[in-house]
C-alpha cells in the first residue's frame, strides 16, 4: 500500500507520500546542515561568514541534481554526494566549513524527524476531521435504539451514537499520546562518528543545543547512534492508532453485511462494486482502512528489531528503522484520510437498527426483567426463572412474553402489562445518550484545539 495509493476508494492523497518522497527528505538534511552551520558560527566554531554563506544555499533547488545523482552511483553513499554538492555551491572559502563534525546518521536522523514531524501534522489534523465527523454521528445516533452485541450475540439494547462515543474516547487518548510523546521523539542529534562528542568536544553539547533550537526540537542528552526508542515509541503509537482505526473500520464493515444493514459507508453514485455482480455495494473504504491499519501495525516489530543495534552504530537497523516510519507514515496518511470520509457519509438506518433489535422477540431485555423480578424474589432466583423462559424461547420458537406471563413465579409478581413495558428495548439503553453528547462535546473540543 506504501507504493501507490489505492484505487479502491476515491480518496485523495494527504499529502504523506510527498513528505517521504527523495527530494523532501534531502531538503530537511539540508535544513539541518543549515542549522549546524548557523549552531557553530554562534559558538565561534565556524566562522560567521561561513554560516551566512552556508544557510541560504542550503535548497536542493539551487544544487545540480545531476552532480549528486552521478555521486550516489558512485560512492553508494547516503549523504556524501549532498554534501559535497552543497559545499561547491557554496563555494570558497567557505564551501569546506559544511558538514563539520557531523556525521551521516547525525543529519539524516534529524533530518528526517522534521519530515517526521510534518507527517504528525497532517495525522493531527486528520485525527481532528475524523473527531469532527465523530462527533455528528454520535448526536446523531444518541437516541437512536441498537442491539448491543457482545461475543457475536444481542446483550442489552444500546444506541447507535454510543458506539461513536467509544471511538472518540480512544482517539482522543491517541491525540494525548502523540503529544506527550513529541518531546521524546523530536529531537536533535550531533554527537560525531560515534556519539561521543569527540569532533567538537565540550562545545559539542552546545552545538547539538543550538541545531535543536534552529530546528524547535530539544537536544539528545546522549546521542548515542544505537539510541533508537523514541523512533520506536512513534511507530507503536501509529501502531496504537491503526488498531482503533481498523476496529472502527470492522464495525462498519460488519454492520454493513446485507443480514446487518444498519448503516452504509458512502457509496457515490457510479460506483461500481463488482465486475460480475452489477448489485454490489462494497465496503471498499472500510476495506482499505483494515488493509492499511493492518501495514502500520506491521512496522511495530520492525521498529523494535531496528533498537537492537550493536557496539556503537550499525547501518543495518538503521535501514530497518527508516523504511518502517515511511512505511507506516504513508499507511497513516492513507488510513486515516479513508477514515474521515468514511465517517463523514457514513448513512445510518434507524428502521433497519430497530428490526434487528426486535429479532429475538424482547429476549434481549431479559436482563431488565430478571432485576425487576430480582427485587421480589432474589437475584439469583430471578435468573434462573428467565433463563428458564428464554432458553424455551429460543429453543421452541415461542413469544419470550408469553412465557414469562404463564410461569406463575413470574405472574405472582408482574402482570402482562408490567412484563410487556419491561420487554420495550427503547427503555433501557442506560446512558448510551448521555455518554454519546458528552463525547461528542469532548471530539469537536479536541479537534478545535487541534485546528488552533
Amino acid at each position: 500500500m506504501s507504493d501507490e495509493l489505492p484505487t479502491a476508494a476515491r480518496v485523495s492523497d494527504p499529502g504523506v507520500r510527498a513528505l517521504y518522497a527523495q527530494e523532501n527528505r534531502w531538503q530537511a538534511w539540508l535544513d539541518v546542515e543549515a542549522a549546524l552551520a548557523k549552531a557553530e558560527a554562534e559558538l565561534g566554531i565556524i566562522p560567521k561568514e561561513a554560516a551566512d554563506a552556508i544557510a541560504p544555499k542550503a535548497r536542493l533547488e539551487l544544487l545540480d541534481r545531476a552532480r549528486i545523482d552521478e555521486g550516489f552511483a558512485r560512492t553508494g553513499h547516503t549523504i556524501v554526494p549532498l554534501v559535497w554538492e552543497l559545499s561547491r555551491v557554496v563555494g570558497e572559502p567557505h564551501g569546506g566549513w559544511v558538514h563539520w563534525g557531523a556525521t551521516t546518521q547525525n543529519i539524516t536522523q534529524t533530518g528526517d524527524l522534521l519530515v517526521l514531524r510534518q507527517a504528525h501534522r497532517v495525522f493531527l489534523r486528520l485525527i481532528g476531521e475524523a473527531l469532527k465527523a465523530m462527533a455528528d454521528l454520535a448526536e446523531r445516533g444518541a437516541d437512536m435504539p441498537i442491539a448491543g452485541r457482545t461475543h457475536g450475540q444481542h446483550a442489552v439494547p444500546a444506541t447507535f451514537g454510543y458506539k461513536p462515543a467509544v471511538w472518540i474516547d480512544e482517539m482522543i487518548r491517541h491525540i494525548e499520546r502523540l503529544r506527550q510523546a513529541a518531546p521524546r521523539i523530536f529531537v536533535a542529534m550531533l554527537g560525531g562518528g560515534a556519539g561521543t562528542f569527540a569532533s567538537l568536544g565540550t562545545q559539542g553539547p552546545k552545538v547539538q543545543e543550538g541545531i535543536g533550537r534552529q530546528l524547535g526540537m530539544l537536544p539528545m542528552r546522549v546521542p548515542a547512534r544505537t539510541i533508537g526508542d523514541h523512533l520506536a515509541e512513534n511507530i507503536c503509537l501509529f501502531g496504537l492508532v491503526a488498531a482503533t482505526c481498523a476496529k472502527i473500520a470492522r464495525e462498519i464493515y460488519t454492520l454493513m453485511k446485507t443480514e446487518f444493514g444498519e448503516v452504509e459507508e458512502p457509496v457515490p453514485p457510479g460506483t461500481v462494486g463488482s465486475s460480475t455482480m452489477p448489485q454490489k455495494r462494497n465496503p471498499k473504504l472500510c476495506q482499505d482502512i483494515i488493509a492499511a491499519a493492518a501495514e502500520v501495525r506491521a512496522c511495530v516489530p520492525l521498529a523494535l528489531e531496528a533498537m537492537q543495534t550493536e557496539h556503537e552504530a550499525d547501518r543495518t537497523t538503521s535501514l530497518i528503522m527508516e523504511a518502517a516510519e515511511a512505511r507506516a507514515a504513508i499507511a497513516m496518511g492513507d488510513m486515516l484520510a479513508r477514515l474521515v470520509e468514511v465517517l463523514r457519509g457514513l448513512r445510518l438506518d434507524p428502521a433497519r437498527m430497530r428490526k434487528n433489535l426486535d429479532l429475538g422477540g424482547g429476549l434481549i431485555m431479559a436482563e431488565a426483567v430478571m432485576l425487576n423480578l430480582g427485587a421480589a424474589i432474589g437475584r439469583q432466583h430471578a435468573h434462573d426463572v428467565v433463563y428458564d423462559a428464554a432458553q424455551a424461547a429460543f429453543i421452541e420458537d415461542r413469544p419470550f412474553a408469553e412465557l414469562l406471563a404463564a410461569d406463575p413465579r413470574v405472574s405472582a409478581h408482574l402482570d402482562r402489562a408490567a412484563i410487556t413495558k419491561l420487554l420495550d428495548p427503547t427503555a433501557y439503553t442506560g446512558l448510551c445518550a448521555e455518554m454519546a453528547r458528552d463525547a461528542a462535546q469532548r471530539a469537536r473540543a479536541a479537534a478545535t484545539e487541534i485546528a488552533g
